[in-house]
């Protein structure tokens, strides 16, 4: 019924910024919860940030001051903010969904919580 499309991965300098995209299509209603996860190669994925119906958001402690989660008016694009970006930033970035509106998602939810995903788009950071 959803289907999200990621955009704007690149490779950058260490200190730089880049800003993703995540398309939403294939559903009229907005009572979702969006979150960005990011995954390298041989570790977790882990939650980046997340982004409720009412515009609350959450943040994985190392990238908060740095990272930034915001949808247009519509709520059918989703964006990652990065800014001052650390080698260590370096993974496969993925947008996700799933049931929003009352926080729950937003500040418990994990990979198994969510319902829909994205293919994934690569950030590469150098030093």
């Amino acid at each position: 019924q959803v289907q999200l499309v990621e955009s704007g991965g690149n490779s950058v300098q260490s200190g730089g910024s880049l800003r993703l995209s995540c398309v939403v299509s294939g559903s009229s209603h907005r009572n979702y919860c969006m979150a960005w996860f990011r995954q390298a190669p041989g570790k977790e994925r882990e939650r980046v940030a997340a982004i409720d119906v009412d515009g609350s958001t959450d943040y994985l402690g190392s990238v908060k001051g740095r990272f930034t989660i915001t949808q247009d008016s519509t709520k059918k694009t989703l964006y990652l903010q990065m800014n001052s970006l650390k080698p260590e930033d370096t993974a496969k970035y993925y947008c996700a969904a799933g049931p929003g509106g009352d926080n729950w998602l937003l500040r418990q939810g994990n990979e198994r919580d969510f319902t829909y995903w994205g293919q994934g788009t690569q950030v590469t950071v150098s030093s």
